[in-house]
């Protein structure tokens, strides 16, 4: 896309905010089988393609101390077979008809998905109805013992033997306390997967992967009509689980700020700056969406500029609002250029919050973060997967998957002045100041600023 063209279309959007969003609410259908699964529907006759996306409500922070990675261990468990489908078998025969299919597991929820023609979606049903009904049965030692060491490489290979690799599970110790169910990783410890026994992991399942926990949502080329049949057919037999407990709204404070040193493998070093913020959808989640994507969204916002272009000390610098259901965190990240130190970044990450807190943001800039949120969102429901997902997810961790469609609703009347006002709440808070730095070149790390 040329630059005049991409300079025309800015243009547009900043001349018709909220216009497009309007023809884009995504309709569905949703009812409750006697069994507690919550099935939601969507017509999307535009390709023969169908989505399914199976939703459980447990995520890393259903675990207990001792006992993590359990959540993400059954993602990988749930591929091993059931009493009805062979081991392997879920992935061949879907891929024979043509099939997308995966999983993922996070702090709230774990999904698992198939994007495919539309005349394979009955067999999607019943595969994923057999996992939920009928795992347990074909679940054996043999298989955890695989699995467990399955996801002790992929630790090993995402978060132990890459370079700052260790930085979020770091700054998650530090900024929860030790029962908060953020304060560990989603992945787990190499100590609670070895210790985990099929006894426990067999209990796991059976208290979160039930219908009532559970939403299924397909969209795409289907007929409603047919489609209830099929999952009346294949998840009505299985029955309701127990009431599942789930943690408490725990947002947290530090009662100081907290600065921690990594010495790792790495060619240069890094800063992180993190806050306790607010939990998804809230207003004031918005309110630092917005903020962040200001002070850290792009080539052309103010920390890019500054550090970057400007006084051309980091590589790359973000900033984000990470809203999860029961707390949220604010971020900024800078790595810094070949001989440079992160002292050097945290004061040039300072002067632009301080410019912010002086000063303020401007209305060019709110709209600006406002339109591109309006074109993810827009982009997102061009999919039968991205709706899947939308609705799934809103379903899931907000209660209401209507709010798929009500998300700009969050950002709506957003001022340079509200920003402004939560910027100076936001940043008083004490933090967490996380350096990473090459082995042995500890006076890379950043040094607290004098006290003013």
């Amino acid at each position: 896309m040329t630059q005049r063209l991409q300079g025309t279309l800015a243009a547009l959007f900043l001349l018709l905010p909220g216009i497009l969003f309007a023809q884009y609410d995504v309709k569905f259908e949703q009812s409750v089988l006697e069994n507690g699964l919550t099935l939601i529907l969507h017509e999307d006759h535009s390709a023969p393609v169908a989505s399914l996306m199976m939703m459980y409500h447990v995520g890393s922070k259903n675990e207990k101390k001792g006992k993590t990675g359990f959540a993400h261990l059954f993602e990988h468990m749930m591929f091993q077979g059931s009493q009805h489908v062979q081991k392997e078998e879920h992935f061949k025969l879907l891929q024979q008809v043509g099939g997308n299919i995966n999983g993922s597991t996070s702090q709230d929820r774990t999904n698992y998905f198939e994007t495919l023609p539309s005349n394979g979606l009955e067999l999607a049903i019943y595969l994923e109805s057999d996992r939920m009904g009928y795992l347990l049965p074909a679940m054996d030692q043999t298989k955890l013992d695989n699995q467990r060491d399955v996801v002790k490489n992929e630790r090993r290979q995402t978060t132990e033997n890459v370079p700052y690799g260790l930085s979020y599970e770091t700054i998650a110790k530090t900024l929860y306390p030790d029962t908060h169910p953020y304060s560990w990783p989603v992945i787990g410890s190499m100590a609670d997967l070895s210790a985990a026994s099929l006894e426990d992991v067999k209990a796991f399942f059976a208290t979160y992967y039930a219908p009532n926990n559970a939403c299924v949502v397909i969209a795409g080329d289907i007929d409603p009509a047919q489609v209830k049949t099929w999952v009346g057919k294949y998840f009505g037999p299985i029955p309701r689980g127990k009431a599942v407990e789930r943690p408490a709204v725990q947002e947290v404070s530090l009662s100081a700020d907290k600065r921690i040193v990594l010495e790792d493998r790495v060619q240069l070093p890094r800063f992180y700056i993190t806050w306790p913020s607010a939990r998804g959808y809230t207003r004031t989640d918005a309110v630092r969406d917005v903020l962040t994507d200001i002070l850290g969204s792009g080539k052309n916002s103010r920390l890019y500029r500054s550090l970057v272009y400007e006084k051309q000390i980091a590589q790359s610098v973000t900033a984000s609002q990470d809203g999860s259901e029961i707390a949220g965190e604010m971020e900024i990240t800078a790595t810094a250029k070949p001989g440079k130190t992160l002292t050097e970044i945290e004061t040039a990450v300072q002067q632009v919050l301080d410019d912010v807190l002086k000063n303020g943001v401007t209305e060019k800039e709110v709209q600006t973060s406002l339109n591109q949120k309006e074109a993810t969102l827009i982009n997102r429901k061009a999919t039968v997967f991205g709706k899947t997902i939308g609705l799934a997810t809103a379903f899931t961790l907000s209660g209401d998957a209507g709010n798929f469609n009500k998300e700009l609703e969050r950002f709506k009347g957003i001022t340079p002045a509200e920003i402004l006002a939560d910027a100076r709440q936001a940043f008083a808070q004490h933090k967490v100041v996380l350096s990473i730095v090459p082995q042995g070149k500890t006076d890379l790390v950043a040094q607290p600023p004098a006290s003013k």
